[in-house]
């Protein structure tokens, strides 16, 4: 093992696990994971849960219990992960005590099927944020063109939100924005901006991933030479765009008065191409108050493995510009590539969602009790 964890840690890099389970929380896993792997936040997503519920271990008394009071299957699930997320929050809360509030955060995401409808992701967020009731909890809502307005109304109203599903830089520029009129909000309504907390997660591997495709379809030997730069050139240019954003007078405006940063979170990080290292997404996104979340199997090959040498993103951006220009002239639209990749993440999470209803219906079913 080396002290590769500690090093990215050092270099303003938070370490957060991008997995979670009653299993994990109920072992000791988790606690163990903070206190030995520089572990200081957990993220959740749809597909994380389907994974934990579906393998069941540590869910059937609960689900039992909710078999016996007959509870519709929406409210299980959210009886189910909302009892994950608080838990993770107790066994996280010395580091947000620790950070103020920076870290120690546990993500819980709003119900997937809401992506495109502003008004329900809103209710959705305000009702996940009761329903937790922990101060270090971040609502996830996605970057989609309907959640733009919900994050500005979420934040306003003092809720902490992770953003997700973010592919393309416009979009980024559009997330941070939305961030900075819900602070103003928040500001007008007499809220304590220093209260609110959020990450804008950008994701990474899958625009290798379908970059890739592209450009073994184009054959060349110019196509092959690019493969493997556009996921790092692109969060590259997303760290730019933060650092613009955050150095701008509208930001030092609600800085003065308590604002946080929303700091760019490195999202998709297990590496999908085994021609690659499997830490090239955490190696080479090494820069000061960014967040990087890491399914277990890229932590511990960061711990065993990984080359932290210092910051790896500033200085990058015109040789970032430079790669994806030369994927474009190649004929590999980058609006296409962002679309279809945000289109395909909400499709993927709403089908994970559905997939856990139909599980945690069949074990209600299963569990509950037969009458008299």
């Amino acid at each position: 093992m080396t002290d590769a964890l500690k090093r990215l840690s050092d270099e303003g890099v938070a370490i957060w696990l991008d997995d979670l389970s009653r299993k994990r929380i109920t072992s000791g896993n988790l606690a163990e994971l903070i206190d030995q792997s520089h572990v200081v936040g957990v993220t959740t997503n749809p597909a994380i849960f389907q994974k934990a519920i579906s393998g069941g271990e540590g869910y059937e008394q609960q689900l039992t219990d909710l078999a016996t009071r007959k509870v519709t299957v929406d409210e299980a699930l959210r009886m189910i992960t909302t009892a994950d997320v608080r838990d993770a929050a107790d066994i996280l809360r010395p580091v947000y005590d620790r950070t103020d509030g920076q870290d120690g955060r546990v993500s819980i995401e709003v119900d997937p099927r809401l992506a495109h409808d502003t008004a329900a992701t809103i209710a959705e967020a305000k009702q996940l944020a009761w329903l937790v009731d922990r101060p270090n909890t971040l609502i996830k809502i996605p970057a989609t063109k309907a959640g733009l307005p919900a994050i500005t109304e979420v934040i306003g109203k003092g809720i902490s939100v992770n953003v997700t599903l973010i592919f393309s830089l416009e979009r980024y520029r559009e997330v941070m924005d939305a961030y900075l009129a819900g602070l103003e909000k928040a500001k007008a309504a007499g809220l304590d901006l220093s209260l609110i907390h959020s990450v804008a997660s950008f994701f990474v591997s899958r625009v290798d991933t379908e970059i890739d495709k592209r450009l073994d379809a184009v054959g060349t030997d110019e196509a092959k030479a690019l493969k493997g730069k556009a996921a790092l050139a692109n969060a590259r240019l997303a760290y730019e765009a933060y650092e613009e954003v955050f150095s701008s007078d509208r930001w030092a405006a609600l800085e003065r008065v308590g604002a946080n940063k929303q700091r760019a979170l490195w999202a998709s990080t297990g590496v999908k191409d085994p021609a690659y290292k499997d830490t090239l997404y955490v190696d080479d996104l090494v820069a000061p108050n960014t967040v990087n979340t890491m399914p277990e199997a890229t932590l511990e090959a960061t711990a065993d493995h990984g080359q932290i040498t210092g910051d790896t993103v500033r200085g990058t951006y015109e040789q970032a510009r430079a790669e994806l220009d030369a994927v474009a002239k190649l004929g590999i639209s980058y609006d296409d590539v962002v679309q279809l990749l945000e289109d395909e993440g909400v499709e993927k999470f709403e089908a994970s969602w559905n997939d856990l209803l139909k599980s945690t219906e069949a074990e209600l079913q299963r569990l509950a009790p037969t009458e008299a």
